[in-house]
């Protein structure tokens, strides 16, 4: 008997038969010994859609909302059918004793192997592998140790809830949406309150007065100092007078040291990375996108074997992992880690509760480099560049505590105070490990998001700046010449980038490490945020979607105590189906407001171009493709570049090419200059050229029938020679 291992991925389940001896390729699985190593796609199963409980459904009506099935259906999808019904077959193979479940170890993970054992309905005993690498030996030790298979049924009933809750708010909520104003509107249960916090800023923003400050400096021997009313003060003055005067006071006034203070600082190193902290460095560090981070490190995990599992949510290490520390940093002790790494190695690594704590591991532990050999020169740059900084995040795990003195200084000048502060570096202790990089480059400096990450942020403002101070003693005489302003304005706060937005995302309980790049993305490709630079900035769409949704879904505190109880429901605390059944109270109570609502929607991209089918103004829509206008009512569904492309037939009158567009009679060709226009064939309707699939049947149709030689020989020959070049 043998046992069927499930993975989540081809690539995967390749490294899994490879470890376990499994050789005899087929082309849905590979086989072995003692194992049959499968996979799935991604999601093989998914919920059923309204139209498989109801062809009503296939047409969006209001009145036909909430859709509320009492049980929800499982359906293969129609994308990976092919897949899904290998795996059926392998399960129903009679030399299958068990079922390994071997797909991400994670909520997700659980859910894509569980929901295909259901529709596959299997009975027999399954276990768990649940690993955080992809090394050989993570793979071998895992096998070695697999779980009861039920011992994760929280899990995915955790899963589920999460998955039902999505599709009953998100698709009802945004077909009312979108049937109530004729619009591609969408809404969602994590979705929402994201673009509402967005929202919320740009109205601070757009409410936001500025107003005129003046500041007082002045430069004493070698420093400079600000003046301030007293300890703790800003330094502003909010009217111009006010600065006036205090250079009219200090001015001539001799200066002297008033108080010196010279204390020791010592900043202990950061946190190892979890994905959302990981997500903000690399979009602070390296400009990366939170999607565009999670696919590179997806690869640094599962093709070069380098790092840890990815979807994690803690920034701590398991006791059980610290005998493979030394290993790990023996094997990063290569290139431009080597120095480093290697003065560590000179004596035992110093694990404290900063880097191992059981209590605050759940799942998974924190993404740190495995033991696997690497070669810098086989990643692409943007692994390279990731990798980097989990290197070195790792490296400065067990570093001592930068060290610094802070000296602060007061002068007196007459009745005023002035400040300044310096720091001296005295041991750069984690910070060694960033090579390079500036201390200003490690502070927690605002990013825009108006949240930062208070626990283990890489770096304390208070040894970044400052200014090295000459020797000084308290009631020294200062040489002093005058004071100087400096007008400046009160400015609003800023726009988020992806860094500010994963904070503040976190801070709330929105979503989860491995879904909160998806959240973004699904914003920006539906057009209800924008990039502009490294901000995300709502669209005109986004503005008037958030004011049409309930209140309550706009809400991040709602989404985030969802979360919370979907990680009670996971950990055997909570009950899912009181927590359904709230979720069916709220869906059809939104879908009863948009209903009720009076408000219009209007919408804010509209072009001068207008639908050849309906005659309604066309809307413009930024894709992956360039521009396109889409008719605004949704039923028309008429869509074209705007942007038309060109095709090789030229103006019989001008010479310049046409431009191609497509009519209710098909596809023709116009010269912008003259308005010449010409229907084009359709090819698929026999016009244009024979490919060469079509070149080849005809030969072998003909050739045994027909001879040909001499002149007419060689012109067919040199024709089908010219077609082929092109």
């Amino acid at each position: 008997m043998k046992s069927l291992v499930l993975a989540e991925k081809p690539s995967v389940a390749r490294e899994i038969a490879r470890v376990l001896g499994c050789t005899n390729k087929n082309k849905s699985y590979i086989e072995g010994p003692k194992y049959v190593v499968t996979w799935a796609l991604g999601h093989l199963v998914g919920l059923a859609e309204p139209e498989d409980y109801d062809t009503k459904y296939k047409t969006w009506n209001l009145d036909d909302l909430p859709i509320m099935p009492e049980r929800m259906n499982l359906k293969p999808l129609r994308e990976t059918s092919g897949q899904f019904k290998a795996v059926l077959g392998l399960c129903k193979r009679a030399d299958i004793a068990e079922l390994i479940i071997a797909t991400d170890a994670g909520r997700e993970g659980e859910l894509v192997a569980r929901w295909i054992m259901e529709l596959a309905r299997w009975n027999k005993p399954f276990k768990r592998l649940w690993i955080s690498s992809q090394t050989d030996k993570a793979i071998k030790d895992g096998f070695a140790a697999l779980k009861p298979g039920r011992d994760y049924d929280r899990l995915y009933a955790s899963a589920v809830c999460r998955a039902e809750a999505d599709w009953l708010i998100g698709l009802n909520v945004t077909r009312a949406l979108t049937s109530k104003y004729n619009a591609q509107l969408s809404a969602g249960r994590v979705q929402t309150p994201t673009l509402a916090m967005l929202m919320d800023r740009e109205r601070e923003i757009n409410g936001f007065q500025p107003k005129p400050y003046w500041t007082v400096s002045a430069e004493f021997g070698g420093f400079q100092a600000a003046w301030r009313s007293e300890e703790g003060h800003d330094g502003r003055l909010w009217t111009r007078e006010e600065a006036e005067a205090v250079i009219a006071r200090t001015n001539g006034k001799p200066a002297v040291v008033d108080r010196l203070k010279t204390a020791e600082r010592s900043e202990p190193h950061p946190l190892a990375y979890d994905l959302t902290e990981l997500q903000r460095d690399a979009n602070k560090r390296l400009g990366f996108s939170a999607k565009q981070t999670s696919n590179v490190l997806q690869r640094l995990y599962e093709q070069h074997k380098l790092v840890t599992y990815p979807r994690t949510d803690s920034r701590y290490l398991s006791s059980d992992m610290v005998s493979t520390l030394k290993g790990r940093m023996e094997t990063i002790a290569v290139g431009p880690y080597a120095t480093v790494a290697r003065k560590l190695l000179r004596s035992p690594l110093p694990v404290t509760k900063r880097i191992v704590d059981d209590s605050k591991v759940s799942d998974h532990h924190a993404i740190i480099p495995t033991e696997q050999y690497v070669n810098l020169s086989a990643l692409s740059p943007e692994e390279r560049k990731l990798y980097d900084l989990i290197v070195r995040r790792y490296l400065a795990l067990f570093s001592p505590p930068c060290r610094y003195d802070e000296t602060s200084v007061v002068v007196r000048v007459g009745g005023d105070r002035f400040y300044a502060r310096g720091n001296v570096l005295k041991d750069a202790g984690w910070k060694e490990a960033y090579g390079s990089v500036s201390a200003a480059d490690l502070d927690g400096e605002d990013d825009g998001s108006g949240d930062g990450a208070e626990d283990g942020r890489a770096g304390d403002s208070r040894s970044g700046g400052g200014q090295l101070l000459p020797p000084l003693s308290a009631n020294q005489s200062l040489p002093f010449k005058q004071s100087r302003l400096r007008e400046g304005q009160t400015q609003p706060p800023a726009r988020y980038n992806e860094a500010g937005l994963l904070s503040k995302m976190e801070k709330y309980g929105l979503g989860t490490p491995a879904t909160r790049a998806d959240i973004i993305e699904k914003l920006l490709s539906s057009q209800t945020i924008d990039r502009q630079g490294s901000r995300l900035v709502p669209t005109g769409k986004g503005k008037q979607l958030i004011e049409l949704a309930s209140k309550e879904l706009r809400s991040p505190e709602l989404t985030a105590e969802w979360e919370r109880e979907l990680e009670r429901i996971a950990k055997g605390q909570g009950n899912a189906k009181q927590f359904m059944a709230g979720i069916r109270q709220k869906a059809a109570a939104w879908v009863q407001e948009v209903k009720q609502e009076t408000k219009e929607y209007k919408p804010h991209n509209l072009s001068h171009a207008r639908c050849p089918d309906c005659g309604k103004p066309m809307i413009e829509v930024n894709g992956k493709r360039g521009k396109t206008l889409v008719c605004q009512d949704r039923e028309c569904g008429y869509r074209r570049a705007a942007e038309p492309s060109l095709s090789n037939k030229r103006c019989p009158q001008c010479r310049k090419k046409m431009e191609i567009h497509t009519g209710k009679a098909g596809k023709y060709a116009q010269c912008r200059r003259c308005n010449v226009i010409e229907m084009l064939e359709d090819k698929e309707g026999g016009g244009g050229r024979v490919n060469k699939h079509q070149q080849k049947r005809l030969v072998e149709q003909f050739s045994d029938k027909v001879t040909l030689s001499g002149g007419l020989a060689d012109a067919l020959k040199a024709a089908l020679e010219g077609q082929n070049k092109d």
